[in-house]
């Protein structure tokens, strides 16, 4: 079975995979000082809870934008999984897809891995938004070439930010105003309406912009934590991929093989 593991600023994703079959998926909180050992030890009694073992594994794949994440997570493979994992980006599992922009050495491994499969997946000209520390818009065409795009901050760094500067405003949690009225009565309404529709608004605005610059028909997959939440709020999504960074990282490891 395959091992991929998705290293994020926030949180590092791992899951299990038979195929392209996702059996298995659990995230912890990242942190670049976690030692193989400690990794191990967690996954190991997770892999029993849902009736699998270490040995299982055979392979293991990463992506990260963690640098410093990513020594702790090959000790893993190699002590644990007893395996060479596989990197994204870097042979014998390089992109496979053309990067055309200014700096194809600075995108993040997760837009790339997301590019690959939205590709994949869905046909056409493609805007992939992914909800995450920061929030990216990325656009990938017809042909499969990643073409650039977009970093926002994340909705939840959005609310931090405005919590910390000023000393009177509640902490809230990121959820839809209770009605769609966005005149707030309350401090806390108000809050709710500038952090969730304000957020709304510049994601349409922005997927508006783009699609007249593309100038052709393009589908927009939303992916990320908060994916559902907003597309219960908004018709800008043509479709929902909750797992495309894992399904990314799984084609790329089918590849790996056939080379």
């Amino acid at each position: 079975m395959l091992l991929a593991i998705d290293a994020g600023n926030t949180n590092v994703v791992f899951a299990l995979l038979e195929g392209r079959a996702i059996r298995a998926r659990w995230r912890i909180a990242t942190d670049p000082r976690r030692t193989a050992d400690e990794y191990a030890v967690w996954l190991n009694q997770l892999l029993m809870l849902e009736g699998y073992k270490i040995a299982d594994v055979d392979a293991v794949i990463i992506a990260t934008v963690v640098p410093r994440a990513l020594h702790n997570l090959q000790v893993l493979a190699e002590k644990y999984f007893r395996t060479t994992a596989l990197i994204a980006g870097q042979a014998p599992v390089d992109w496979g897809i053309e990067l055309d922009v200014a700096e194809p050495g600075s995108v993040g491994a997760d837009r790339v891995v997301n590019a690959i499969a939205a590709h994949h997946l869905y046909a056409g000209d493609l805007i992939v938004i992914d909800f995450g520390t920061a929030t990216t818009f990325d656009v990938v065409d017809y042909s499969g070439v990643y073409k650039g795009g977009i970093i926002a901050p994340g909705i939840n760094l959005s609310l931090d930010a405005l919590v910390a500067a000023a000393a009177k405003l509640p902490k809230i949690a990121i959820a839809p105003p209770e009605n769609r009225s966005v005149i707030g009565r309350t401090t806390e309404a108000q809050m709710h309406i500038g952090v969730f529709w304000g957020y709304v608004a510049m994601m349409e605005g922005l997927v508006a912009r783009m699609r007249a610059e593309i100038g052709r028909p393009t589908r927009v997959i939303s992916t990320g934590g908060l994916a559902v939440l907003f597309n219960d709020n908004s018709d800008i999504f043509d479709a929902i991929a909750p797992d495309l960074t894992v399904q990314g990282l799984a084609l790329m490891h089918e590849r790996s093989l056939q080379a």
